[in-house]
């Protein structure tokens, strides 16, 4: 599969302003995926400036027409969704069956915020005398980033583009660094349908801190979205406050699952299946502590240690492969050492 590897400007494809690139490795085989184009700040000032240049015309364009071009980024998602899923989870490590429900998942939120362009309807207010009409009217705040995280790279992205779009409002978008092709390809297949140069921009990079800054300083960007750690959250609250920017934020994960006396075992332990390895564990809500009443818990753990025993641990491309690899080195480390 060809797919895109530089950063998306005003509709076109460039490299970086400094030539440079930085690596993605498929973490079931360790092997190079790409180089990818690494954002400069001077890129991503220049991503503003052209988000900024479309804005007003893209807040103007009929709901309807922002409407149809989302459905037709949804129907080309879907045309393509087999070898967009083998993608993702060469960057990403999931099974491709899981990665295929992330994109349908997706299209699923493009196909909504479509509909919902057509719904953003103000009021009328009764006024304290006849001669007074009050009228409430609903308008795009303008440019917007988000900062989106590596264990859903296409979801998270369709999740806040498709809001962002048709509410009217141009955004530039950072994927992580560790999953930026689905993002990529993202910028690829609204391009496809029709999406104006400068409405969407795509800012890779290996250095998130950097890229975030940029967003953070200049008050053109009205808001940010933002998907990780609560640590980074924090820092992010605080950067938009100099220059008032909304700040939409989902953070952390800490999730106990709880199985009482009178719970049905059987069902129990293949929802904690469910949520303990769902993309291997890596999600916001996967089951990171076990609550197990006493009188139940030598059935509930041998149930559940069946259930294990038949699992196919592989590559995450390999039919049949119910657990994928770990998106990288570092989170091996992490859960050897607990």
């Amino acid at each position: 599969m060809d797919f895109p590897t530089q950063l998306f400007v005003d509709g076109e494809w460039r490299d970086a302003s400094d030539g440079a690139t930085f690596d993605v490795t498929d973490p079931s085989t360790g092997e190079l995926v790409a180089e990818v184009a690494d954002a400069t700040a001077d890129d991503v000032r220049a991503m503003i400036d052209g988000s900024v240049a479309v804005q007003e015309s893209w807040a103007a364009t009929p709901a309807v027409e922002r409407a149809a071009i989302m459905r037709r980024a949804a129907r080309i998602f879907e045309d393509r969704i087999e070898e967009l899923a083998r993608l993702l989870s060469r960057e990403q490590g999931k099974p491709v069956v899981q990665a295929i429900g992330e994109l349908q998942y997706g299209i699923g939120f493009i196909d909504w915020f479509a509909e919902e362009a057509r719904r953003v309807h103000g009021m009328t207010i009764p006024a304290t005398t006849s001669a007074k009409r009050i009228i409430t009217l609903k308008q795009p705040i303008g440019v917007t980033a988000c900062i989106t995280p590596w264990n859903f790279p296409s979801l998270q992205i369709l999740r806040k583009l498709g809001a962002a779009l048709a509410a009217g409002c141009t955004m530039i978008v950072k994927p992580a660094e560790l999953t930026p092709l689905s993002a990529l390809e993202i910028a690829r297949v609204f391009h496809d349908a029709g999406l104006p140069p400068g409405v969407l921009q795509l800012a890779p990079s290996n250095d998130a801190p950097r890229v975030s800054a940029v967003f953070m300083e200049d008050s053109r960007v009205r808001a940010i979205s933002f998907t990780g750690s609560t640590e980074v959250g924090k820092i992010l609250m605080r950067g938009a406050a100099d220059t008032m920017k909304r700040v939409s934020l989902e953070l952390g994960g800490h999730a106990p699952f709880i199985v009482f006396e009178d719970a049905d075992l059987e069902l129990a332990h293949r929802e904690a299946m469910a949520v303990k390895l769902r993309n291997m564990g890596q999600t916001c809500v996967s089951a990171n502590r076990f609550f197990v009443h006493e009188a139940v818990a030598d059935e509930f753990s041998a149930r559940l240690a069946a259930a294990f025993a038949e699992l196919t641990v592989g590559n995450a491309l390999d039919d049949g492969t119910d657990v994928g690899p770990l998106v990288e080195e570092a989170a091996l480390v992490k859960v050897e050492a607990h």
